[in-house]
């Protein structure tokens, strides 16, 4: 099989840039280290230098105010509009490509906020209610989107911008308090699975996914996996699926698919070399278990991808070809609504 073609003399799948800090003005550019706080916002219009695939280490709530286009978040690639709203972790790529912008862009895209990881650790050990964010911070690691909340969230972070010392404080309280009891959110990165149960029961599939990640590429007995967990074959099926809310095979199949995006971003190899590279032994199953769960194929997802790197970062595709590719494929990913499963997959 043919790989995607990828227009000479240009980087298909550049590395994300990393800011080492977020050295950022309340608005626009970078300060002193010494004039920084624990909170930052900023806002910036389209085109900008702000718009690049890149990563961080503070977690980023960012909502889109004005354009639509392209989301990238980790290995999620999905359609944004005006109130998108996505919540990024630490060290995980993103981007947002708008396509229908006029010829003399607009003077506010995004609003964000960056705030770091370090302080609300230390913050839950002197104030338990902060413990209630903890589950949020952690789903924030593969990127959450929210629905229905937008225009509060806007609210917010405007009245954040506008005040300082304990008020600008209690202002991201609300904000991070408003984000923690949202009930209609998804993930949209592969590999989050939160576990419930008693801790013995939820130490053994810990252990079983730790192996299953580390052996992706080769074939999984159920045996093994069991051996692993400390639990029977009888049981392990049932309780990882009561515990998780996910079907142990489906799991394996997002992370495999998982596997299968990093290398088709990040690689120029074969996709069918990639498909036994993520463990599956037939191009036809998956070609099927990808679309499934990514709502496009393989080819496809390469090629959007290489989308995802904005003209600084010599992206190969005009944003004219990107708007005129069909996004019929992307419906099942991107047409996402309170539904009773989300609910209970989130809650």
């Amino acid at each position: 099989m043919r790989s995607a073609i990828k227009p000479q003399g240009v980087r298909r799948n550049p590395a994300p840039e990393i800011e080492h800090s977020f050295m950022h003005h309340p608005q626009t550019g970078p300060v002193p280290a010494g004039q920084r706080g624990f909170l930052h916002s900023l806002q910036h219009g389209s085109p900008s230098p702000q718009e690049r695939w890149h990563c961080h280490d503070a977690y980023e709530l960012h909502l889109i105010a004005d354009t639509g286009g392209w989301a990238f978040v980790g290995d999620h690639v999905g359609r944004f509009e005006p109130g998108h709203l996505v919540l990024t972790g630490p060290r995980l790529p993103h981007n947002w490509v708008s396509l229908n912008l006029p010829s003399e862009g607009v003077e506010l895209r995004s609003l964000a906020l960056q705030f770091s990881d370090a302080p609300l650790r230390q913050g839950m050990q002197v104030f338990a209610e902060l413990q209630e964010a903890a589950p949020l911070l952690e789903m924030a690691r593969h990127g959450v989107e929210f629905f229905g909340i937008s225009d509060d969230v806007r609210e917010h972070l405007e009245r954040l911008q506008r005040s300082e010392g304990p008020e600008r404080f209690s202002e991201f309280l609300g904000l991070l308090s408003l984000l923690t009891r949202c009930r209609q959110h998804r993930v949209l990165s592969s590999g989050w699975l939160p576990v419930k149960g008693n801790a013995e029961t939820a130490a053994g599939i810990g252990r079983a996914v730790a192996y299953i990640r580390q052996h992706l590429d080769q074939p999984l007995s159920l045996s093994e996996v069991c051996a692993q967990s400390g639990l029977s074959q009888g049981s392990f099926s049932r309780q990882f699926s009561q515990s998780t809310g996910v079907p142990f095979t489906d799991f394996v199949n997002q992370l495999r698919v998982g596997r299968a995006c990093q290398l088709l971003m990040e690689s120029d190899q074969q996709i069918s070399s990639i498909c036994y590279a993520a463990g599956y032994n037939n191009i036809a199953n998956f070609n099927r278990r990808f679309l499934e769960i990514k709502g496009m194929t393989p080819k496809e997802y390469r090629l959007r991808t290489a989308m995802r790197h904005s003209q600084g970062q010599t992206l190969p595709i005009s944003r004219l070809d990107m708007a005129g590719i069909d996004v019929g494929a992307m419906a099942p990913t991107d047409t996402v609504h309170a539904s009773a499963a989300m609910s209970q997959r989130q809650s």
